[in-house]
């Protein structure tokens, strides 16, 4: 470094020290910062990550003592599989730059990496028990998978190995309709990209939707396979409205989407077998047991011929049962004719008996005449000595009745209290009346207490 910055007090007898401006300083700051750290590496953890509108990223790289800002241009994101993440540590490789107008420096990220697998499995970790916390991995939430799909969705590269060996074994397994939706399966863009087809797939009208869904890809890096840890795909796996199986990387490799799918499958392939059946082998165990069904039914239809043989051997014709009906019928007629002869000739001699004893009406009405006016004589000669005995009778009773008369007993001294209400009988009652009548044999006394 050229510069020198001498801050001196002036003193007698010395040279004046030279003075530099704010630029100056800034400038050669600049200059010697960016010369000296111009390819360096820088480990630490990403914090404080703001992706801006511009696409650019920008975060503080930290260890346990010290913090330096960072910045990531578009243009470096976009060309890396590994995204970055709040938490992630990582080796930066890039330049120290100062930017004067704020006396700020700062590591311009030219390429990154995860600090080793370590760093980017425990970011996995923290994700994962995040994602599990909320229950996006619970059995409950696991869909089975149909018996005989008509119709899989595949999500994958349209190019590679990856689709012919699905395709392929699906042909010779169980053939049929398969809908490819084409992904990126690595790089910035590729859990975008698989999250839409997935959302895609689900959108779809349900007689255009596919029974089945399987998200492949081949085996990879860890970096490589970071697009099916992402949370958005996470997510729309959990989500997903159709059975999803999840065939990424070989056996060994594990991503999120696996613990949210509804199947995981070790291999691509495998997710083929896993999806469908073989059609050869239903198409012999149909036969055999369509072969089983018609054993069955023929052993029951002899069994039951053997049946309806026994039992023709105790079934009486119906003629026969008709014949012994006829039968029966006429014997109960010729019976029922007897009984009905044997009636009308009991009958006959009842009336005829019963007419002896009958007289004729003529005569019988003269008979009762005779009776009427024999009765007439009696009643003329007896209606004088009938009618003094009534009288008689009469006048007997009339004296009676005047004998009890209560006009009598008046007469000999006898009197007869009484009120609006009726016969006072009590000197009780007479003190509580306002007033009341004393009848005599010859007239009323209206009395009124003190």
């Amino acid at each position: 470094m050229n510069l020198e910055i001498q801050i001196e007090p002036v003193m007698e007898n010395s040279k004046t020290p030279k003075i530099f401006s704010v630029t100056e300083v800034s400038a050669a700051l600049k200059k010697h910062v960016e010369s000296t750290f111009s390819n360096i590496y820088v480990r630490g953890e990403i914090a404080g990550l703001k992706i801006h509108t511009s696409g650019h990223a920008y975060y503080t790289l930290k260890d346990q003592d010290s913090v330096i800002d960072a910045v990531c241009w578009r243009g470096t994101l976009s060309g890396k599989g590994l995204k970055l993440e709040e938490g992630l540590e990582i080796i930066a490789k890039g330049r120290l730059t100062i930017y004067p107008g704020r006396s700020k420096y700062q590591l311009i990220v030219e390429d990154f990496k995860p600090a080793g697998q370590g760093a980017l499995l425990q970011l996995l970790q923290k994700r994962k028990e995040t994602l599990q916390a909320e229950g996006l991995f619970d059995k409950t939430r696991k869909k089975p998978l149909p018996l005989f799909p008509k119709t899989i969705g595949l999500i994958t590269s349209a190019t590679g190995a990856v689709i012919r060996d699905i395709l392929h074994r699906l042909g010779d397994r169980y053939p049929c309709e398969v809908l490819l939706w084409p992904v990126a399966v690595q790089g910035e863009t590729a859990a975008n990209q698989i999250t839409q087809a997935i959302e895609g797939f689900n959108a779809l009208d349900l007689d255009k939707r596919p029974d089945l869904l399987i998200v492949a890809r081949g085996g990879g890096s860890l970096e490589d396979l970071m697009a099916f840890n992402e949370e958005v795909v996470v997510r729309a796996a959990a989500n997903s409205q159709i059975p999803l199986i999840s065939a990424v990387g070989h056996e060994t490799d594990t991503t999120l989407i696996d613990y949210a799918a509804d199947l995981r499958a070790p291999t691509p392939t495998a997710a083929a077998e896993l999806a469908t059946p073989v059609r050869a082998e239903l198409l012999a165990y149909l036969n055999e047991r369509s072969k089983h069904l018609y054993r069955l039914l023929s052993q029951d239809l002899y069994q039951k011929s053997l049946k309806l043989k026994a039992l023709e051997k105790g079934i009486i014709h119906p003629g026969r049962l008709l014949e012994d009906l006829m039968l029966k019928v006429d014997d109960k007629a010729e019976t029922l004719k007897q009984l009905v002869c044997l009636q009308q000739e009991r009958l006959g001699h009842k009336l005829s008996h019963l007419s002896l004893r009958l007289k004729f009406p003529q005569n019988w009405m003269q008979e009762q005449q005779k009776k009427v006016d024999s009765l007439g004589v009696f009643l003329k000669m007896h209606e004088k000595e009938l009618l003094q005995k009534y009288t008689y009778d009469l006048s007997l009773l009339a004296q009676r009745l005047e004998g009890a008369s209560y006009e009598k007993v008046l007469k000999r001294g006898f009197c007869l209290t009484k009120s609006e209400n009726g016969l006072v009988s009590s000197k009780e009652q007479a003190q509580i009346l306002d007033k009341f009548s004393v009848v005599f044999y010859d007239g009323d006394l209206e009395v009124k207490p003190l």
